[in-house]
This record gives C-alpha cells, structure tokens and sequence, in this order.
C-alpha cells in the first residue's frame, strides 16, 4: 500500500511545551476510517445505480461497482496520511495535525458532528477531528479541559 509523506507546506507536529502536561491524545482509528468509507461507498454506490436506472442505461449495476472501486481506492491511497492525525489536549492548548493550535481560551465550542467531532474558535475558524472511536466522550474531555462544560 502506498504511504504519502506530509510535506512542508503542511506545516509541521506542534508538541506541548515542558512544562504543559497532556491530559488526552485522540488519534484516528482505522476500523472507524474504513466503517466510514464503506458506509460512503454504499450511498453513492447507490446513488450512482439509481441515476443510471433513471436514464434508462441497461447496465446499472455498473454505477455501484464503479463507485466501490473508486472510494475504496481513495480509501487506500489516504488510509496512511488520514490515520496519521493525532490530536494532543493539553492544560492550554489542544494540538493538532499540520501545526494547529487551538488555546483551550479560543475555544468556543465541540461537538460531535456525522462521526468526527468538530472545534469551532472564538474567531470562528473551524477544526474537525476525523475518525475517532467515541467523538461524543472527546467532545467532553475537551470542553471539560477549557471549562466550557
């Protein structure tokens, strides 16, 4: 399977400075990842049959293969660059991939949204946190962690 390596435009791991303890790390989980990618290649599988169904092609079934193949295959392109995503809850400040950093002060809100859990700041710049096992109970250790709860 291929990896992609992140690059420099992306930015770079920010780590908890020496004196700022981790109170929780959320990282991607792979059978999430995958649940989330059949569950995907199932609707637009079906979309694509009904579509084809709709304008009358003799071959519908071919709209629901075709969409299996092509969302499995971005599946297994991403998988290495999507399950990397680790996300570090510190006292201050909650981490994340490509140099985010959010001070726990910014926080204005997280919630969990369609299986992710998704950080919005004061100034209203929006973070989601993809393929968590529990996004409700990391929806609560961070708001628990800015006293937002």
């Amino acid at each position: 399977m291929a990896r992609i390596e992140p690059d420099g435009i992306m930015g770079h791991a920010v780590l908890p400075d020496a004196d700022e303890p981790v109170l929780a790390e959320f990282r991607a989980e792979r059978m999430v990842y995958w649940k989330a990618h059949l569950v995907m290649a199932v609707v637009l599988g079906t979309v694509a049959g009904l579509v084809l169904v709709w304008q009358g092609n003799p071959f519908p079934a071919a709209g629901p293969i075709g969409a299996a193949i092509a969302i499995a295959a971005r599946a297994a392109w991403l998988a290495s660059e999507a399950l990397s995503d680790r996300w570090l809850l510190t006292d201050r400040r909650l981490l994340g991939p490509a140099g985010r950093v959010i001070p726990l002060a910014q926080l204005r809100l997280a919630r969990p949204f369609l299986g992710a859990v998704q950080i919005v700041t004061l100034s209203g710049d929006k973070h989601l946190m993809k393929y968590l096992s529990d996004p409700q109970a990391a929806a609560r250790r961070i708001l628990d962690a800015a006293g937002r709860r």
